[in-house]
């Protein structure tokens, strides 16, 4: 008899991984969890076939595939990505609701649903199969403005996949058989305690590693893995993170750690690492690393907790203009709610698709004019200021406006001239090569966007 299919949770989270895919919901007691899905490896997940592991989206289909079969079809998907793809396009793979999420924001919001980390900033130092990636993450506003210090991705097989491949090749086995591979991550999984005392012993008494080395800490297809394999085959780990950290400078006083990935369980490689770094910022309790980051990713698909790598409010300015030969003040919105990213692209402001232009006009005794910036809270009828900006009066220029947001969680509007185009009846021109993008600073957005009881309209 077969076991009947678990309900459908309205929203999970997927974290494609070259070795594993994971896939995570949040359980009724508000717990998230790894699913256990047909095929599964205990706490690892759907072990990633070779012909899809250069194939992110073949990847993704075949772990969703699985998870529609077994529990139904999802209402919200989060897509676990690398620090800088969360921009990319979503595959199309028929989820009404598909987002990606980069992987220091989905562990920093299972740290901060806990409770929070206990500073910043802060680095998160992301082990994975293929490679490292380090970046910094401090906390701006309602943001994590988060900037890459490094990444290091070695060629084939890879970098927490080398160590695999090591300690097989130690045991006389071949890293390229799905079997070996799933009968490996179940004996590490088993044996996890024993591996790692094993090799504190051999660490805290260099004088008798050489006996502690044949210690037999676990066994796959039969082959006996030692504590001396294992050993060795760490020099991968330790001497690929020393590569990534060349370049990284955390600063006299040394930044927190946090190191997720399947090859962060090793407790002597984290020692390395925070040796390196600073002190290691644990995960909430009985969490392991190499999940971290597809259970964070289900705590914002299902709501729980803020993803925080967007800005929540619409901003605006305001602008006047002559509607049928009247003057009349009013709002342009340049960035809807949830648009604006530390470190992306510009947001202009759209209308139906298409960019506004506007034309600037000169201020009363005056070559510049004072602009207005507004945030508004969805569903708000008032807004909050959010600064002013001195814009540049170009004759007869009309204008792209638009906003970005910096990696250091500061804004700034952009106006990028159009061409000239001396009326309405006429399509504009090019702009001459005199008249680049201009940057104006605008400091921090608001945090909280709902207005003080003193700014409300009265009740009617």
């Amino acid at each position: 008899m077969t076991s009947p299919a678990a309900p459908a949770a309205p929203a999970v989270a997927i974290d494609v991984g070259s070795r594993f895919l994971r896939v995570a919901r949040v359980e009724a007691d508000g717990t998230p969890r790894l699913v256990d899905l047909p095929g599964v490896v205990p706490g690892e997940g759907l072990p990633t076939p070779a012909e899809v592991r250069d194939d992110r989206d073949a990847a993704l289909r075949l772990a969703y595939g699985a998870y529609r079969e077994h529990c139904g079809t999802p209402e919200r998907l989060v897509l676990v990505v690398p620090q800088g793809e969360q921009d990319c396009p979503a595959p199309d793979i028929g989820v009404p609701r598909l987002r990606l999420l980069g992987t220091p924001h989905a562990v920093l919001a299972l740290l901060r649903h806990a409770g929070g980390p206990p500073a910043w900033p802060l680095l998160v130092c992301d082990l994975g199969a293929s490679g490292i990636d380090i970046v910094r993450c401090a906390l701006v506003g309602r943001m994590v403005a988060v900037s890459r210090a490094t990444r290091y991705e070695p060629g084939p097989p890879g970098y927490g996949a080398a160590f695999d491949e090591a300690v097989l090749d130690g045991a006389g086995l071949a890293a390229d058989e799905s079997v070996v591979l799933r009968g490996l991550a179940l004996a590490r999984a088993a044996n996890a305690r024993r591996t790692e005392a094993a090799l504190d012993r051999m660490a805290l008494r260099p004088d008798r590693a050489e006996r502690f080395a044949d210690t037999v800490v676990h066994e796959v297809a039969g082959r006996e893995i030692t504590a001396g394999v294992v050993h060795r085959a760490l020099s991968r780990l330790t001497d690929g993170l020393d590569r990534a950290l060349e370049g990284v400078h955390p600063g006299p006083d040394r930044l927190p750690v946090i190191a997720v990935g399947g090859p962060a369980r090793s407790g002597a490689l984290i020692r390395h690492l925070t040796e390196r770094l600073g002190p290691a910022v644990p995960l909430p309790h009985g969490t392991d690393p190499a999940s971290a980051a597809v259970l964070g990713a289900a705590l914002v698909a299902a709501g729980r907790a803020d993803a925080a790598d967007r800005y929540p409010y619409a901003v605006a300015v305001r602008v006047h203009r002559t509607v049928a030969g009247r003057p009349r003040d009013g709002e342009l919105l340049i960035s809807p709610p949830g648009t604006l990213v530390p470190g992306g692209a510009t947001v202009f402001a759209e209308d139906a698709g298409e960019r506004v232009r506007l034309r600037t006009t000169p201020a009363v005794g005056g070559g510049a004019r004072e602009v207005r910036l507004v945030v508004r809270d969805a569903g708000s009828r008032t807004a909050v200021p959010a600064g002013t900006a001195m814009v540049p009066v170009i004759a007869d220029v009309c204008l792209h406006v638009g906003l970005r947001v910096t990696v250091d969680g500061t804004a700034r509007l952009v106006l990028r001239p159009l061409g000239r185009s001396p009326d309405d009846a006429h399509p504009p021109v090019p702009p001459p090569p005199q008249l680049p993008p201009t940057e104006i600073p605008l400091g921090s957005l608001p945090t909280d966007a709902r207005p003080a009881e003193t700014d409300r309209p009265p009740d009617t």
